[in-house]
């Protein structure tokens, strides 16, 4: 009788819980985190920000305006600026005007409220964390689930603090250190949009790196530098020097024509030969994200066919992917898996 090989399981991606459980949790809060681990996350994103003081704080930006209540802190007003952050004037409240002690005062709310009123009924709940508070989230649920949560930090705009007598690198890098995670096989990746600092990182570490790119500009770091150079099938081989992986766009992947999902490009098929994984951004559920054909309503804050995007991602071969929704993420992935 003959033999037939058994057919080749796919890759299990990872799912990539994006600020947390941010579309349903006000981003970067202990409960949003605890949510995405709930959830079925592999791996909790915390984007970092210095403090006066020189602590690793978890933001989107260092602009915390839009994601904390500091507007109604009279004794903060006098602390509202306009800066140049990375060629872009910015006007608000910045992490590195203030200390530690002062963030803790404030309270995180959802940046996008009137399309996430979900999320934003947990205004004013959660404290700014700190990057050790996540990684003892992580930590702590990994032990009571018995299974690996891994941090995904973000050193966010590491040359504008270098600019400002604040270097990134060395301060991560010891940070993962000490807590364990100064190794190949860490449950760690560290991401940044420039390449000085994850070259330079890559000196003083031995944690996984991720290389962010956009569809369109270049690192703030290099305005020669394009990301469409740089994820080129060439600049893919050059990117591998220095990264494990790459973090594009989803479109970059997929992309989008006349409104509708087209056929994957050769992205993830040029990134692999040179070695590197493939973890796109940022899968979002409501209509207002979505490409027009997986729309369902009028209502941007509804709910569209995010299951098709999920299903033609994991379809493409990516090796993990950031959602601001991982239940969902994980749910779709089961269904990849079990080839339904």
């Amino acid at each position: 009788m003959p033999t037939h090989a058994a057919a080749t399981p796919p890759k299990r991606p990872l799912v990539i819980a994006h600020r947390g459980a941010s579309g349903l949790r006000p981003e970067h809060t202990r409960t949003g985190y605890l949510l995405a681990i709930a959830q079925g996350a592999d791996f909790i994103e915390p984007d970092l920000v210095l403090t006066k003081d020189g602590h690793m704080v978890v933001r989107h930006e260092n602009e915390i305006g839009g994601t904390t209540d500091v507007a109604s802190h009279p004794e903060f007003a006098a602390r509202k600026t306009r800066k140049m952050v990375d060629g872009e004037a910015i006007e608000g409240w910045f992490t590195e005007d203030f200390t530690l002690a002062e963030l803790k005062t404030l309270r995180a709310r959802e940046r996008l409220g009137r399309l996430r009123p979900v999320s934003a009924a947990f205004d004013g709940t959660d404290p700014i964390p700190t990057f050790d508070e996540v990684w003892a989230i992580a930590k702590s649920e990994s032990q009571r689930l018995g299974r690996t949560i891994g941090v995904y930090p973000e050193m966010k705009h590491p040359s504008y603090f270098a600019g400002i007598g604040m270097p990134f690198e060395a301060r991560l890098a010891a940070s993962l250190k000490a807590k364990g995670l100064d190794s190949r096989n860490a449950p760690v990746f560290v991401q940044c949009f420039e390449v000085g600092p994850l070259k330079t990182f890559a000196t003083l570490s031995k944690a996984p790196r991720i290389q962010l790119v956009s569809a369109e500009g270049g690192p703030a770091d290099d305005p020669k530098a394009t990301y469409r150079d740089m994820t080129s099938a060439t600049g893919m081989k050059t990117l591998a020097t220095y990264a494990d992986g790459v973090g594009p766009d989803w479109k970059m992947v997929v992309p989008v024509v006349d409104g509708a999902l087209a056929p994957a490009s050769s992205f993830v098929a040029d990134a692999h030969a040179a070695g590197v994984a493939v973890h796109p951004w940022t899968v979002r559920a409501e209509n207002q994200f979505l490409p027009t054909a997986l729309r369902r309503g009028d209502d941007p804050a509804a709910h569209g066919d995010v299951a098709a995007l999920y299903a033609a991602l994991f379809a493409a071969g990516v090796d993990g992917l950031f959602s601001d929704f991982p239940g969902l993420e994980f749910e779709a992935r089961a269904r990849f898996m079990a080839g339904t």
